[in-house]
């Protein structure tokens, strides 16, 4: 069976600075470099590489020069690719100011991606997993959504950028993704975490908490999982990389626990290299990783 990835994919424009601006300052930063990225993109590559699941994608992208490292890296990768070229709009991109601290401040261009409808879904035979993020708009995503769990598809729903979604939406969504700030933009006002999880409506919720680790809600249990302390470089694609890792490692047949602890070793990676699809690990890489760590 094969994983489809449905999103975005922009061209990444990455300037170091020595911290990100507060609002109305200028900070001087210093080399600019450029790299394939788009959380759609991001995600596609993980569930491939680090996560050696078939994969499949769904993406948009401008008739121009910016989209061809984005083609490269999603085929090096091993990604099966599924192009609506759009003649109007130019291929989606991301300013990245990444600071000394590893931390950054994104401002994405939509462009290509902004076109993608819901006519555009490829054909869902042989697809067990539809992963899905919202840097494509929301009516398209609901769209897929509903298609796939009509079809029998398992969808899972990356919900960043963070924003409200509705009920219908999450009705056709399996298995949440999100960090803490997405999970309140969805839940609202809540007590507790606990609360905001059984909140949701989802049957599995999975929330990322940074260098706190992850923590899962399925079927009335709270899962926890500890992060992996390593030298962090960049963390871009950190997010995405545990997604696709995540997904990856479920269509294989493994144990909730286990794949988050095997998301959360590939996102520990991602964090030690620079760039987004650049710095996602491949699948030897994280067994060896997890191996070491598991040692006595």
């Amino acid at each position: 069976m094969t994983l489809l990835v449905a999103g975005s994919a922009n061209l990444d424009f990455v300037v170091r600075v020595p911290h990100i601006p507060a609002p109305g300052e200028t900070v001087l930063g210093r080399a600019l470099q450029t790299f394939p990225g788009g959380k759609g993109a991001n995600q596609a590559i993980a569930c491939a590489r680090a996560g050696g699941a078939p994969t499949r994608m769904l993406l948009a992208l401008g008739n121009d020069a910016q989209a061809e490292p984005i083609e490269a890296s999603l085929r090096d990768a091993g990604v099966d690719l599924h192009i609506v070229r759009s003649a109007r709009e130019p291929t989606g991109m991301a300013f990245i100011g990444l600071a000394d601290n590893a931390e950054n401040a994104i401002t994405v261009a939509p462009g290509a991606n902004a076109t993608l409808a819901p006519a555009d879904l490829p054909s869902l035979a042989g697809v067990s997993h539809l992963l899905l993020q919202l840097e494509t708009p929301l009516a398209t995503v609901a769209a897929y959504a509903r298609q796939a769990h009509a079809a029998g598809v398992t969808v899972v729903l990356n919900a960043a950028p963070a924003q409200p979604l509705p009920t219908a939406l999450l009705a056709d969504v399996d298995l949440l993704i999100v960090n803490e700030g997405e999970l309140a933009a969805i839940a609202g006002p809540q007590p507790s975490l606990e609360a905001a999880l059984a909140g949701v409506g989802v049957r599995c919720v999975v929330v990322t908490q940074g260098a706190s680790g992850c923590c899962a809600w399925h079927e009335g249990r709270l899962l926890r999982q500890d992060a992996f302390a390593v030298d962090a470089v960049d963390t871009t694609a950190a997010g995405d990389t545990f997604c696709g890792a995540l997904v990856a490692a479920l269509s294989r047949q493994a144990t909730l626990p286990q794949a988050l602890k095997r998301a959360s070793a590939a996102a520990a990676l991602a964090c030690t290299k620079l760039g987004a699809q650049t710095s996602i690990p491949t699948a030897d890489e994280v067994e060896t990783f997890l191996a070491r760590r598991s040692a006595p």
